[in-house]
């Protein structure tokens, strides 16, 4: 394709013609794709940032003042996208698979559970002996898996207060159960 073809297909997609946008796509697909492919290693990854890429690119595409410069800015995009999505990813740990055979053909060993038990029983002492402010920050958070934003809502409270009362929570119940610590 042709520079004044694209920047034609650009100039009309930001005025909102998403059938200029969808000949873009179709044309500069496989480039991004290569581009998250190299980064990623990991066909189904990069897929998956590549339509990142596009959807960024749309809700974007407005702010681009350049439309020739259009592919180096698509171009950054992948890039950027690719190395945000390969920092957050976990990493890889190679094990034999002996070390799954045993976990998963090892009997429930009687002590351990009985140990796990008594855990959790000192865990609940040491909530129910907390201020309910404190427990119930705890128990949405933890136990009934709330994120920082939903205890917000719920609350009325800045995000910044959440993260506080969940900080001092966790604090009284660490000295809660401070005696239960081996020395």
């Amino acid at each position: 394709m042709e520079d004044t073809q694209i920047i034609n297909l650009v100039q009309r997609a930001q005025c909102g013609d998403r059938e200029a946008f969808g000949k873009l796509v179709v044309e500069f697909e496989p480039t991004v794709f290569a581009i998250t492919l190299r980064r990623l290693r990991n066909r189904a990854e990069a897929h998956e940032v590549t339509q990142d890429v596009f959807l960024r690119a749309l809700r974007k595409i407005g702010q681009l003042r350049e439309p020739e410069r259009f592919v180096g800015w698509l171009k950054r995009i992948a890039i950027r996208l690719s190395i945000n999505r390969a920092v957050r990813r976990p990493r890889e740990t190679m094990s034999s698979p002996d070390v799954f055979a045993s976990v998963s053909s090892s009997p429930n060993v009687p002590l351990e559970s009985v140990l796990e038990g008594e855990r959790a029983r000192q865990v609940r002492g040491g909530l129910a002996r907390l201020r309910p402010l404190d427990r119930d920050t705890l128990i949405a958070f933890y136990f009934q898996g709330q994120s920082l934003k939903e205890m917000s809502v719920e609350s009325g409270s800045p995000i910044g207060t959440i993260k506080r009362r969940l900080h001092t929570a966790r604090h009284r119940l660490k000295e809660e159960l401070a005696d239960l610590q081996p020395a």
